[in-house]
Parts: C-alpha cells; structure tokens; sequence
C-alpha cells in the first residue's frame, strides 16, 4: 500500500470519526437541560471543533511538503514560548537573553531539524544555549532574583522549543524498509498523544472518582487515566500497519506516549497553577492557548523520536 493510500484512509477515517462525533454533541446539546451537563457538552464540541482545525492544517502542512511541516511546528513553538513567557514574571534585564531564546536559538533548532543535523540539533539548547542565556542574562548586570529568572526562561525553551522539535525530526529518520513514509510516524505520535486526552477527559468525565493529584489537576483522574490510556494504546496497536512496528511494538510505542502525555499534563498544570491560572491562553476555541494542546506532546515527541531511532534506524 502506498503512502497516498494510506493518508486517504487515516484521514478519511478521522474525518469519519469527527463528523459521528460533531452529529453526537450536537444532538446532546439540544437534549442536555442541566447548567453543568450543558457546561460539559459545550466543552466537548468545543474540542471537537477544534480538531477539526487542527486535521485541516496537519493535511495542508502534508501537502505542501517537509519544509512547511518543519515551519508549521517551528510557529508552533513561537506561539507556545510566547504563552510561556507572558504568564512568567520577567524583568527588563531579561529582554536579551529572550531575543536570544526567540530570534537565534528557536530558528536555528529547526534549520538544524530541516537540514537533519542530529548531532548538533539534540545538543544546542540543553548544552549551548544552556550556556547562552545565563551569559546574556548577566551582561546586563541585574542579580535580582538572577537564578529563578534564568531557570525561567531555560525551562521555557526546553519544554517549547527543544522537545516539540522532536516531533517534526521524525521525518528526518532513515528506517530500512520505511522511506518515504517517515511522515505516518508524525501522524502516529499527534494521533495517540490527542487521543489519548480526548478519551480520558471522557472516560474521566464519564466514570473519574479518584484524584491523580487533586492540588495540582483536579480534573485528572484514575478512571480517566486508565480508560483513557487503555483506549490510546489499542488506537496505537490498530495503527501499526503505518508504522515499522508490529502490533505489539506499536502498542508499546503508543503506551509510552501516553505515560510521558500524562506526565507532561501534569508537569505544565502545576505550572499554572503556580501562576494562579487555569490556561497558557486563549487562541485556540475549547482549548485554552496552543500550549494546553502541546503539554503531553512536548514530553512524548523526545521519547518516541529517541526510542524508534535507537531501535529501528
């Protein structure tokens, strides 16, 4: 089966599935009478409408080839360390190494992902601009609270810039027996890593009785957790016919980006809540900002890029 084949079925398959689904929310809109089950309703089309935008510019990204994929992601991490850094406390003495994080080290991370120069793509920020920032920061002379502004900003880049580049650098793998389709293993990653929050906001809504971690995401839950992450990895196993995996490997695969989803929802709502807030933003409709729907990807996209290039490159 061809590439092309392949993408029409996926594609058509999830415009399938989100058109029962839009068909479904909105027959419960117009039965739901409660202020809280009306709230829930609302929230869920809310999101489904939004991946509804979100298939639409991963199909035009396809099309128009690598570079726009590698830039579309590359927009992605501005947007996401934007709302990272407008809802984190800075000082003027910051604005350079920001200029720095924004104009030198965000694009040359993905020139570096476009050209497929790993050896230096995977160290640039941890090791080089790790040493960048605190350098720039100093020569401004200001030591207030130096330590935790810097942190700050590193972390920032790490999470937005450095670990969502992992996603588009799939494409740039050579796996044997694979060329050509590198492609299906990004569509492989955003489908489990999306799937896996869309269902276990339903199974959590659905079924949730006990806090994964009430002060930090009260909205987490076991059952949410398990039914929910049960539900990705068999999505995942079904789709390994796009993979270089087996059915097992691909379930595997998929049960890995689900635990590193997780913990990256976790890990990014006890940042809010520290700031006091409930979302990064407000761009995308039902979502909150853009970096409410990258907090599982950004820690997935590092572990599955590693794992299938240390196993099947």
């Amino acid at each position: 089966m061809s590439l092309m084949d392949k993408l029409f079925i996926l594609f058509g398959g999830i415009c399938g599935l989100l058109a029962i689904a839009s068909l479904i929310g909105f027959a419960l809109s117009r039965r739901m009478t409660s202020e809280t089950g009306r709230a829930t309703v609302d929230n869920l089309n809310a999101r489904i409408g939004a991946w509804w935008v979100m298939v639409a510019i991963f199909a035009v990204s396809f099309g128009l080839g690598r570079g726009a994929t590698v830039l579309l992601f590359a927009l992605t991490s501005f947007y996401t360390l934007r709302e990272f850094v407008s809802l984190t406390p800075t000082r003027a003495a910051d604005h350079l190494p920001l200029v720095g994080a924004f104009y030198l080290l965000l694009p040359l991370q993905y020139w570096l992902v476009w050209i497929d120069w790993y050896a230096l793509f995977t160290i640039l920020i941890p090791v080089y601009g790790f040493l960048l920032l605190p350098s720039l920061a100093a020569l401004r002379g200001d030591t207030e609270q130096f330590l935790l502004r810097v942190s700050r900003i590193q972390w920032g880049l790490m999470l937005t810039v450095f670990c969502i580049s992992h996603a588009p650098a799939l494409i740039t793998l050579d796996l044997p027996g694979y060329e050509g389709q590198e492609f299906l293993l990004l569509f492989f990653l955003i489908t489990v890593a999306q799937f896996s929050d869309v269902m276990q906001y339903v199974f959590g809504k659905l079924m949730g009785r006990t806090k994964v971690a009430p002060a930090v995401s009260p909205s987490k839950t076991v059952e949410g957790l398990v039914g929910g992450g049960l539900s990705a990895v068999l999505a995942g196993a079904g789709l390994w016919w796009i993979t270089p995996f087996t059915p097992v490997e691909a379930a595997a695969m998929a049960l890995a980006i689900v635990a590193m989803g997780f913990l990256g929802g976790l890990a990014l709502s006890a940042v809010k809540r520290s700031m006091g807030v409930k979302d990064w933003g407000t761009m995308i409709s039902g979502h909150g900002g853009v970096l409410d729907r990258m907090d599982s990807l950004s820690f997935a996209a590092p572990v599955f890029f590693h794992l299938t290039r240390y196993f099947y490159t």
